[in-house]
């Protein structure tokens, strides 16, 4: 334009502005720093044609810094000078404010409309706009710079006035409506203390995605996202450390990949799950993305030497494996043999593929490419061993084919049948995972599952493990012996750390005790019953040899939030089905504490017959009750039978005496409480002792012999 001669102001944006009235054609505005804007519109007969100029600022000393394009609204940050040129220097700081007006482009001609200020007194600001077609788009996300108080991000929402504060190094902060003109310093009184211990902001370079978020490059490489509602996530590392300062990094975003350039190479990432895609090194380094509309499947590069098309989707008659499922392949060879390795140097996906020494991630990849990119077509030209693999390895390719349709069924039904599609999900899943190794990745995985879908979890506990009751009312399981190694022989809790993930022994018990608590004693005992099979009590590979499976399941009943009385019959129940000797007593003090007589006599009646040592111990406890008070007097005949052999009259008189009740009077023959213990209530007792009929023992080593289950306890390791 001829009227452009030098020196001209600045030039602060170009800007392709939206109008209904000119759809099909471009609309342009040409912004100079000091205000003066040129609408300039295209006519393909004709070319460019000037529609208006205009000036956006007020004052003749304001000057444009930064701008952007909202919608049918332009919005700027202006520098306002103050008149005195002596100011205080913090004044002249906050010098800055932040400005919207309409610009519309009808038939009529341009209107620019009345001018508005959404903050004042503010520092200096970059502006940002998000796209249009997205969700929130009327957003704008407005990024300081360089100033005393660069700790923190603003959002500002137009269409609800709203002004969010947040930060990199703290997420969200505040928000606050704005009713009307803003001031900056106002609007952050509430929020000093917090800003004030924030790390300052430690920003390379920004840029806007598609779905209205702020793309932010660390100078030490790393990417983040900052959503429209001041939360942030990590997204990806770019290689080769920190960033020069003034090194070109550029960001786009097509669909939900993540393009970034940086000294010739070009990164994609899924911005979903921040894995990377694909790695490209370029022959050129000047390198800039085009806007491609409804093409997020491919990329346009503009460079010196041409316009070049990328494209990152697979062809449909392309011959090569999935690219996600090979490289999850190789990535998890990568984990695999790193965790097996004795050398300090990283394995990478480049050497894994280039090196040749791990067979196995190739034949699995050529196998998947015969059998699942090709299915029309037959596995021809797969060697021969591969072949062979791939016949043994049939069925679990149809169950990874089952269970990707099962995905998409999941995705694509409608709302009453997502829930049971789930619960097929959940279970093919939590099966797959007991079938593999039980590392700490699969561990927390399962405890993912077991959270978010705790009623589908259990269901294909139930099924794994193949829990029923038989016709006798008692639990039965018919899982397989690997199967129950991973439920009971797996990571133990000081393994796993205190990051909240809990083992699969406890994950089951705490689905036992939310849908069916009354199966959990059973569950624990049938584990039991598969320890003492498979393991040496005393060994320390057993799970027994650390901390018994008993007190894992009451471990599980005791992070219960709410106490009730259901859960101490529980406790008794996890206590008494161990069988051991001190759970068994414990069961007994407990019982006792709870005053629940009846059950104190049976649980002695049924466990003295155990091992003789434990029917003294049960025997003695009871005696030291009878001894205190009258609660066990309706239950002689049943407990002086369980009397053992070994002790005599002066022994029971020895424990009685020790657990007589203190009283603060004088004894009296006769207490009027009633409670007093007498001759005659021992009576009984003491003659059934003296009357005993004295046997020689030979062998008195047999006394001390309990029967093969339950083994002793296991020795203590100092």
């Amino acid at each position: 334009e001829r009227n452009w001669q030098p020196p001209q102001p600045a030039l602060v944006g170009l800007l392709f502005l939206q109008s209904p009235v000119t759809l099909g054609s471009w609309v342009l505005a040409i912004v100079w720093e000091h205000g003066r804007t040129e609408v300039w519109h295209f006519v393909v007969a004709e070319g460019w044609q000037l529609l208006q100029t205009l000036e956006l600022c007020q004052g003749a000393r304001a000057r444009i810094i930064s701008l952007c394009s909202q919608g049918a609204s332009l919005v700027w940050c202006e520098e306002r000078p103050p008149l005195d040129a002596h100011s205080d220097m913090s004044k002249c700081a906050f010098r800055f404010c932040v400005c919207t007006r309409a610009l519309e482009v009808g038939e009529q001609g341009v209107r620019l409309g009345t001018l508005r200020i959404v903050l004042h007194n503010s520092p200096e600001y970059q502006l940002l706009a998000s796209p249009q077609h997205v969700l929130y788009s009327h957003l704008c996300c407005v990024q300081q710079w360089g100033s005393a108080t660069s700790k923190f991000l603003l959002i500002w929402h137009p269409e609800t006035a709203k002004l969010t504060i947040t930060a990199p190094s703290a997420g969200f902060i505040s928000s606050k409506v704005l009713r009307s003109e803003s001031d900056f310093r106002k609007l952050l009184l509430g929020s000093v203390g917090l800003l004030s211990g924030l790390a300052p902001l430690d920003i390379h370079i920004s840029a806007v995605s598609n779905s209205g978020g702020l793309l932010l490059v660390s100078t030490k490489g790393a990417v983040n996202m900052v959503e429209p509602d001041g939360t942030q996530r990590h997204i990806f590392d770019l290689e080769g450390g920190p960033l020069a300062q003034g090194s070109p990094v550029q960001l786009k975003t097509f669909g939900s990949t993540l393009a970034c350039m940086l000294a010739g190479v070009l990164y994609l990432v899924d911005q979903n799950s921040g894995r990377l895609i694909e790695k490209k090194i370029l022959n050129m380094k000047e390198v800039h993305f085009l806007e491609s509309p409804g093409e997020e499947d491919s990329i346009h590069l503009l460079t010196q030497t041409g316009i070049y098309s990328f494209s990152f989707s697979k062809p449909e008659d392309s011959s090569r494996p999935e690219p996600y499922l090979v490289e999850m392949v190789f990535e998890e060879a990568c984990r695999y043999y790193q965790r097996r390795s004795l050398s300090s140097s990283k394995l990478t996906v480049e050497k894994l593929k280039k090196g040749g020494v791990f067979q196995a991630p190739v034949a699995l990849t050529a196998i998947l490419q015969h059998s699942l990119c090709q299915k029309q077509k037959p596995a021809q030209g797969l060697q021969d061993t591969y072949a062979k693999l791939l016949s043994t390895m049939s069925l679990e390719l149809q169950s990874y084919m089952s269970l990707e349709l099962l995905k998409t069924c999941v995705v694509c039904a409608p709302e009453s049948e997502v829930e049971s599609y789930c619960e097929q999900l959940v279970e093919q899943e939590v099966s797959r995972v007991l079938h593999s190794d039980m590392d700490k990745d699969n561990l927390a995985y399962l405890n993912s599952i077991f959270a978010s879908f705790p009623k589908a979890a259990w269901k294909a506990t139930r099924s794994c493990l193949q829990l029923q009751q038989n016709g006798d009312g008692l639990l039965v399981a018919r899982a397989t012996p690997e199967v129950w190694k991973k439920v009971i022989g797996g990571l133990q809790q000081e393994e796993v750390g205190q990051n909240g993930i809990v083992p699969l022994f406890e994950l089951i018990c705490a689905s036992f005790l939310r849908f069916k608590p009354k199966w959990l004693p059973s569950f624990v005992e049938l584990t039991q019953q598969y320890v003492s099979i498979s393991w040496a009590y005393s060994s320390k590979e057993g799970p027994e040899g650390r901390v018994p499976l008993y007190k894992r399941a009451l471990g599980v009943l005791a992070r219960k939030n709410q106490r009730s009385e259901s859960d101490d019959e529980m406790e008794l129940e996890l206590l008494l089905c161990s069988k051991r000797p001190k759970a068994v007593l414990q069961a007994l003090h407990l019982l006792i504490r709870l005053k629940w007589w009846q059950r104190v006599v049976e649980v002695a009646e049924k466990f003295s017959k155990l091992s003789p040592l434990l029917n003294k111990e049960i025997f003695t406890t009871l005696l030291a009750e009878f001894a205190q008070h009258r609660e066990l007097d309706s239950y002689v005949d049943t407990l002086w039978p369980l009397c053992p052999t070994e002790l005599t009259a002066s022994d029971i008189l020895t424990v009685v005496l020790q657990h007589l009740p203190r009283s603060q009077e004088d004894p009296v023959p006769f207490s009027s409480a009633g409670n007093q213990l007498t001759v005659g209530l021992l009576k009984p007792l003491l003659q059934r002792v003296v009357q005993r009929p004295c046997i020689q023992d030979d062998h008195p080593e047999d006394a001390l012999q309990s029967p093969t289950f339950p083994p002793p306890t296991p020795p203590r390791e100092h």
